[in-house]
């Protein structure tokens, strides 16, 4: 895996906290969850669909494999984004979990940083891909580990919940590689760091 990509849907204000559910992460009193949902449009769906495929291995953390295993070994399958997600490899980083059942998963609890680092001199040329994951990405920034950026900015601001890049991120020096903006307004922005 030669390059490590960190994906994730945010909102203006750079909250990444459940975007897809009322229930998915409450921690902190969060109740926004869901903020996602009515701005996903077609558009939105095919070039996640397009990222996923680009896919060959998935490194998450504990809370973001949990809502996956939930839901992606029961999903219908004829799903292609299931198909794919249930079949590729996947890395989960958690001090808490003991095991890791869904199929092709294989947990990760020692030095983190050191661990990705290995995955990404495994032999080949593949992207490597953290969805969600915020603590995760977070320790992964501030380890220089990641190579490119994928963020899906929806027009929505919240005030409150986690955020990608928190304090203790940074700095970061980013250079813009592709733009896109779909229907519904959802600024889709890829960056790869600049590295001195």
């Amino acid at each position: 895996m030669s390059k490590l990509v960190v994906g994730t849907f945010l909102t203006v204000d750079g909250v990444m906290q459940a975007p897809g559910d009322s229930q998915e992460d409450l921690e902190g009193g969060f109740k926004h969850g869901g903020w996602q949902l009515p701005l996903f449009d077609d558009e939105a769906g095919r070039i996640i669909g397009e990222q996923i495929e680009e896919t060959d291995a998935l490194l998450l953390g504990r809370i973001t494999y949990q809502i996956f295993a939930s839901y992606w070994p029961t999903a219908p399958g004829d799903d292609p984004i299931a198909r794919k997600l249930n079949s590729v490899p996947k890395y989960v980083v958690s001090t808490t979990l003991d095991k890791v059942e869904w199929n092709n998963s294989t947990l990760i609890k020692g030095n983190v940083p050191e661990e990705i680092a290995k995955l990404k001199k495994l032999p080949g040329r593949g992207i490597l891909s953290v969805t969600g994951s915020g603590n995760l990405a977070q320790t992964l920034m501030r380890h220089d580990l990641v190579d490119e950026y994928v963020l899906l900015i929806h027009p929505v601001v919240l005030g409150s919940g986690k955020r990608l890049f928190a304090e203790g991120v940074g700095p970061l020096n980013l250079k813009l590689t592709d733009s896109k903006t779909t229907g519904s307004g959802i600024v889709i922005l890829t960056y790869q760091p600049v590295r001195k």
